[in-house]
């Protein structure tokens, strides 16, 4: 809180200055390769209940495995209140409680919406960038999907007013986060970085205008199978 200030000619302090409010963040939150794949080869809507298929069920598991077992994770799932503690928890936790609205891609939510339980795991307003028209779909716990036809400038605009002073994830997948990078509006860069390779599947870091936007590291914490680094706008 702003200390108060007493006006020239006066005995009576003005009252303190409000405390200036929150500015929310654009950044994007997400588990890659060693080599820069955020999903692996085979990891489609067609083969979507079929984990076998080029084993990537199992180079999923491997990339983002890390993240089952934290407390703040089951929780945020409803899957209990048991769980690891400590720095990645911790990280994790920060994640969860800044996100105030998400937007994320048309194939991100069909793949999701097979296997979400009924009470999604978002408890947010959540930006489905699609040429479908659709009306809103409310899920309990929170969560309501709107389905934005008029591209990725408006869905920001939406999830902005929806946000308040809390900040907006960008879910994915791939082809989105680049959007959102190419136009410049993503500022921080969340990134679990496990030590698996791929050797394909959809990059991260594609499409994306020369020169591209510029980031500097501002965190590292080394946990046993990722290593979590994030990434603000230089």
């Amino acid at each position: 809180m702003t200390p108060a200030v007493r006006p020239i000619g006066s005995d009576h302090p003005l009252p303190p200055a409000p405390d200036p409010l929150p500015v929310p963040k654009v950044f994007a939150n997400i588990g890659l390769s060693l080599d820069g794949y955020m999903a692996p080869e085979g990891m489609t809507l067609e083969h979507w209940h079929e984990p076998e298929y080029l084993q990537w069920g199992a180079k999923w598991g491997a990339l983002m495995g890390w993240i089952l077992p934290l407390k703040s994770f089951r929780e945020h799932l409803k899957m209990g209140s048991d769980g690891e503690t400590g720095p990645i928890d911790d990280l994790a936790r920060a994640t969860f409680d800044r996100i105030g609205a998400n937007i994320m891609g048309k194939r991100m939510f069909d793949a999701g919406a097979r296997s979400w339980p009924d009470e999604a795991p978002f408890h947010t307003p959540v930006y489905v960038l699609t040429h479908e028209r659709r009306e809103p779909w409310v899920r309990p716990g929170g969560t309501v999907f709107h389905f934005v036809n008029d591209g990725p400038e408006r869905a920001l605009e939406l999830a902005r007013a929806a946000a308040g002073t809390k900040d907006i994830r960008i879910s994915g997948g791939a082809n989105v986060v680049q959007q959102y990078l190419a136009m410049g509006v993503v500022e921080e860069l969340e990134i679990a970085l496990a030590p698996v390779l791929f050797g394909a599947g959809r990059r991260l870091f594609e499409n994306i205008p020369d020169p591209g936007p510029r980031f500097r590291i501002d965190r590292v914490v080394a946990g046993p199978a990722a290593t979590h680094v994030r990434y603000v706008r230089a």
